[in-house]
C-alpha cells in the first residue's frame, strides 16, 4: 500500500485520536527502523529499536473488524518484531478504545504505564493513554 492509500485506510479508522496524514506516514515509513505489516483491509506500523519494538499504529478498516484481521496483523507485527532482535514491545492506546485494550489484552499486552493528555482530538481535547506491553519470547515467527 501507499503512504496515500495507508492514510485513507487510517482516516476510516480514527477520528479519536485524529488520524495520521499521508505526509505523517510517509516520513515514518523512511525510517530504517520502521516497517509494516499490511492486508487489503488493514495494517500495523511498527518499529524497532535495540530490543524494544513499538507497535506505532494498528487500522483495520471498519468494514473488515471483528474477523481476526486485527489479531492477525497483531501477530505478525510480533513476529516482524523478533526477527528485527526485539525482546519486548509495546504501545499507546486511548483509554477511551475499548475495542483496542480487548484486542491488545487477549493478544498478551497488560498495563505498565498511563500517559496523561497523550491523545489530542481534532477539537483539541486531551485523552489520557494506557500503555501496554509485552514479553516477545514467546513468539516464533514462521521460518525459523
Amino acid at each position: 500500500m501507499t503512504a496515500s492509500r495507508l492514510a485513507a485506510l487510517h482516516a476510516q479508522c480514527f477520528e479519536t485520536p485524529r488520524p495520521w496524514s499521508e505526509a505523517e506516514i510517509e516520513a515514518v515509513l523512511t525510517a530504517p527502523e520502521t516497517f509494516l505489516c499490511e492486508r487489503t483491509d488493514g495494517f500495523a506500523l511498527g518499529r524497532v529499536i535495540f530490543d524494544e519494538a513499538e507497535l506505532l499504529t494498528l487500522a483495520v478498516a471498519p468494514s473488515a473488524r471483528r474477523r481476526g484481521l486485527g489479531r492477525r496483523l497483531l501477530d505478525e507485527f510480533a513476529d516482524s518484531a523478533v526477527l528485527r532482535g526485539a525482546t519486548t514491545a509495546f504501545l499507546e492506546v486511548s483509554v477511551e478504545n475499548t475495542a483496542a485494550l480487548g484486542l491488545y489484552r487477549a493478544a498478551g499486552y497488560s498495563q505498565t504505564g498511563w500517559r496523561k493528555g497523550y491523545f489530542r482530538t481534532p477539537t483539541g481535547h486531551r485523552i489520557d493513554a494506557l500503555v501496554l506491553g509485552r514479553d516477545l519470547s514467546s513468539c516464533t515467527p514462521p521460518g525459523t
